[in-house]
């Protein structure tokens, strides 16, 4: 049970860490004005599972998106397994390339969303991104989960709860930022 929900037993500790930290203000989450996003930018480690799922099913659901990793290589592929996941959910990633945070060029209005809260700290430490609105993506599925486990090399069935998380987030997301809707 703790693989196919968490992925992991650190997954799990740190999903249960980060509830008192987001409830007590340690999550270094940085809240926007929701009239001024225009853009949702997903942040993840590689930014070939979990981002680069939520920036294609934030775009089929209709929201401007963007997406990068906060240690990968640029140009890489998505993870098999994501590609797979996403697939049996309607979702093409097979031509998604990464984008790492260095070559991430901000806008006006860009909201990022991290996976983790450890990926808000590391955002807020950046000088170029730190002035930027920052929270959870998790904030939004339900019920909330604050801490969307990285599933690169876990078991298949994590991966398939982790994009489903990911998919209920976005629904959320698309009446939570209307400005971030594409016309």
């Amino acid at each position: 049970m703790i693989r196919s929900r968490f992925g992991t037993f650190r997954g799990l500790v740190r999903l249960a860490l980060s509830y008192p930290q987001l409830m007590l203000g340690r999550s270094a989450s940085r809240a926007p004005g929701p009239a001024q996003v225009r853009r949702l930018v997903f942040v993840c480690q590689g930014n070939i599972c979990r981002s680069a799922f939520a920036d294609v099913a934030g775009r089929r659901a209709g929201l401007n998106t963007a997406s990068f990793g906060l240690s990968t290589t640029t140009g890489r592929a998505a993870h098999e397994p994501a590609i797979i996941a996403a697939r049996a959910l309607g979702h093409d990633l097979s031509d998604h390339k990464a984008i790492d945070m260095q070559d991430y060029a901000p806008q006006d209005g860009d909201l990022l969303l991290a996976m983790e809260v450890r990926q808000l700290h590391r955002l807020a430490a950046d000088a170029r991104l730190a002035g930027l609105p920052r929270v959870l993506l998790g904030r939004w599925t339900r019920p909330i989960v604050p801490h969307l486990h990285d599933p690169y090399g876990l078991d298949d069935r994590y991966m398939a709860t982790c994009l489903r998380r990911i998919e209920r987030a976005i629904d959320g997301l698309v009446s939570a930022f209307p400005g971030a809707r594409l016309s």
